[in-house]
């Protein structure tokens, strides 16, 4: 197992190192100038050229990749945000706990129902139950999540005025954007869950254990959910950085201050090393996920361990 933990984090390695160099060579490669945008259209060419000298931007592109990587690695420095005039680091200190409490809640709470409700549409596959669980969430995911999110901001919070329209001060200001992340996440989960449920349905031991006697209380709980899991619980690490990604536009929609709005407002201002630094982490985050999820698929089911290391620990 070892092995194979190794030879995925050299792959992840090689993939964070094209993913870098492509997203920095993609900054550069925009139409616009950061440099005009700080100083504004009204200028002197010689100010334009003092600050790109300033911030290093005269240099040649692989110099600069270089130097950036040098110090993101070394000393753990993103460098500084042209609008902001301050460290990036910084910026992503505020922004990041505030992506993650959201994500987090957002994952919780969507498996907290998702799960329960794929485990029944697999006990009552092909009623009326689960065609209307089923096709209900698939409508919702097939909505924007932009589109959701005006909606429920016009009715709940424009309309009705049970929430706050925007900001982040308390818990009612993440009612919204957490109610949109989960409408649209539970639709991947039931099927996933319904379709590993009712594969399990279909082992010999499920049918030996309603032949002991067992209610189904018990056969859904001690087997079906148990074996389910393993799938499942891949799917939860899996999910987590693409929520981050998906809650980029929610986030500017609702004024939440977290690495989605950053990086909005970076992309317009083309605020280079704060765009560098936000994808990079999330790559980061999207590689380590993958790796875990290996590793406790690997754990839970010794069938895939054994089919990937062929026996090594």
């Amino acid at each position: 197992m070892r092995n194979y933990i190794f030879k995925r984090l050299g792959i992840g390695l090689l993939l964070l190192f094209c993913v870098s160099f492509l997203v920095f060579s993609m900054m550069y490669m925009m139409p616009g100038d950061p440099v005009t945008l700080m100083a504004g259209p009204l200028a002197k060419a010689e100010n334009l050229e003092g600050l790109r000298h300033q911030y290093g931007l005269d240099r040649p592109l692989l110099v600069q990749y270089a130097d950036w990587m040098k110090k993101m690695i070394f000393d753990g420095d993103f460098g500084i945000s042209y609008k902001y005039r301050i460290d990036v680091a910084a910026l992503l200190k505020k922004a990041i706990p505030i992506s993650l409490k959201l994500t987090a809640t957002t994952l919780i709470i969507a498996e907290a129902i998702a799960i329960p409700l794929g485990l029944m549409c697999a006990f009552k596959k092909d009623t009326l139950f689960e065609r209307i669980t089923v096709n209900t969430t698939l409508i919702l995911t097939a909505i924007p999540s932009f589109w959701l999110a005006v909606f429920m901001m016009l009715i709940f919070a424009v309309k009705l005025k049970w929430f706050p329209l925007s900001g982040f001060e308390s818990w009612k200001n993440y009612v919204l954007p957490v109610a949109t992340g989960v409408t649209g996440g539970l639709a991947g989960t039931i099927r996933l869950t319904k379709s590993e449920a009712l594969e399990v349905l279909r082992e010999k031991y499920v049918t030996t254990a309603y032949a002991k006697g067992l209610d189904q209380k018990t056969v859904l709980t001690k087997h079906v959910l148990r074996n389910s899991l393993i799938v499942i619980t891949v799917n939860l690490f899996m999910s987590f950085p693409w929520l981050i990604s998906g809650y980029i536009i929610i986030e500017k929609i609702f004024g939440i201050p977290g690495m989605g709005s950053l990086l909005v407002n970076s992309i317009i201002y083309q605020d280079f090393n704060v765009v560098q630094a936000i994808i990079m982490i999330v790559t980061v985050l999207t590689i380590i996920c993958n790796i875990l999820s290996d590793v406790v698929l690997g754990i839970l089911d010794p069938r895939i361990r054994i089919s990937v290391t062929g026996g090594d620990k």
